[in-house]
């Protein structure tokens, strides 16, 4: 059933002036939602038979204009849900245009979700979000209250070229431009622009070229991190190489999940954990290597609440900030100690992530599945896994050609 959208004077609640609201009346399937059009008139000068001001209302013209504008926008609103063939209800249809109302702008929309994901406590996404947003600010010369409408392919084209000349890669190309795709489809999502407006099917974000360069290493070499004599070294580098032991063995954990675990995590003989980027339930067993790491750190009065590895303080650091911070300043003095260690068995930038990659691709050299390396690294696609895969097949299918006579 379609709702219907009249204009009524709300003769149930006088103002102190003696005048009585204009009130917009949604009604579907027998629910009613009313909304305030911040207006009001007496009760001689409106007709309440037609639900309309009388030819004697003040101002008469202008309210006929606004009440004409808001039922149209209302239904337009339905006509779109209606023929798009998604359920409604009176309340959603008024939820769904005071939103509108709220976000006007792109500065807006970006603002809004920044805050959102601060809440959540997606502080990763919110810094994404942040550098994107900052980057339009300046190349808009600080103009970014536009509407969306105002973003065509040619706008596109500009702030590329305007990038480009500013030393921007192909990665840093991608992720702003990814952003600025994903919060126009929120725009979209929230009626704030016309999908017919979306510029994204001309200007193709799939040109920017963001292979990224393999970084997994042999098992080989993983041994010979895993030898190396790290007896005089700082406590800071026995614990970076501890700490890419664990994840090459704990089924390629990244250095947050890693930081977050506690003992309350060990259940079993397993690591059960969510990870924090995408909120799936990951588990992997303890390995006789990854049991030996934990042996290292753990303490007799440790208990469940305690993290497994020095990392974080869960007395210091007991908000999401202060955790971010801290972990983000720990991952990059262990990836400066990774290098170090690189540098003494022949790898050039060995970073946390070298021991995610390395273990999808040696399970992928071992006839691993996919799909199955995608389940193990909380990926949320098979595509997404890929990219971590060692291009190794090229090789192989070029030996095997060498054989096809």
């Amino acid at each position: 059933m379609k709702a219907n959208v009249d204009a009524i004077c709300y003769r149930s609640r006088p103002l102190k002036n003696g005048e009585f609201p204009l009130m917009l009346r949604i009604t579907k399937s027998r629910q009613r939602k009313y909304v305030s059009l911040g207006l009001s008139v007496c009760a001689e000068h409106w007709d309440f038979t037609k639900n309309r001001p009388k030819r004697n209302c003040p101002n008469k013209e202008q309210i006929e204009r606004l009440i004409a504008a808001k039922i149209t926008e209302y239904n337009t609103l339905i006509l779109d849900l209606t023929t798009q063939q998604k359920p409604y209800t009176a309340e959603s249809i008024v939820a769904a245009l005071q939103t509108q109302a709220q976000f006007q702008t792109v500065h807006d929309l970006f603002t809004h979700l920044i805050a959102d994901m601060r809440k959540a406590g997606k502080l990763g996404n919110a810094s994404v979000y942040r550098y994107a947003h900052d980057s339009l600010l300046n190349f808009t010369g600080g103009r970014l209250g536009i509407p969306f409408s105002d973003i065509d392919p040619a706008w596109l084209k500009r702030y590329e070229s305007w990038l480009r000349a500013r030393g921007c890669g192909e990665t840093t190309l991608s992720q702003l431009f990814r952003t600025l795709r994903s919060l126009y489809n929120k725009a979209i999502e929230l009626k704030m622009v016309k999908h017919e407006c979306y510029p994204f099917t001309i200007f193709k974000i799939s040109k920017f070229d963001t292979s990224t360069r393999k970084r997994a290493i042999t098992k080989e070499t993983v041994r010979r991190i895993i030898d190396l004599d790290l007896s005089k070294a700082w406590p800071n580098t026995r614990l970076a190489r501890d700490l890419f032991v664990f994840s090459y063995f704990g089924a390629g954990i990244n250095f947050t999940d890693m930081a977050l675990l506690t003992w309350a995590n060990v259940q079993q003989g397993r690591i059960c954990y969510i990870r924090k980027k995408t909120g799936k339930p990951i588990q992997f067993p303890l390995t006789a290597e990854t049991r030996a790491i934990l042996d290292k750190y753990c303490m007799a009065d440790m208990t469940p609440n305690d993290y497994l590895f020095p990392i974080l303080d869960k007395r210091v650091h007991r908000t999401e900030r202060q955790r971010y911070d801290r972990i983000h300043k720990m991952l990059t003095n262990t990836n400066r100690r990774l290098k170090d260690i690189g540098e003494q068995v022949g790898v050039d930038n060995l970073t946390t992530y070298v021991a995610r990659h390395t273990f999808a691709t040696v399970l992928k050299r071992s006839g691993v599945s996919t799909s199955i390396i995608c389940e193990s690294l909380g990926h949320s696609s098979e595509k997404v896994t890929q990219i971590y895969l060692d291009s190794f097949e090229n090789a192989q299918i070029d030996e095997a050609m060498k054989h096809l006579l």
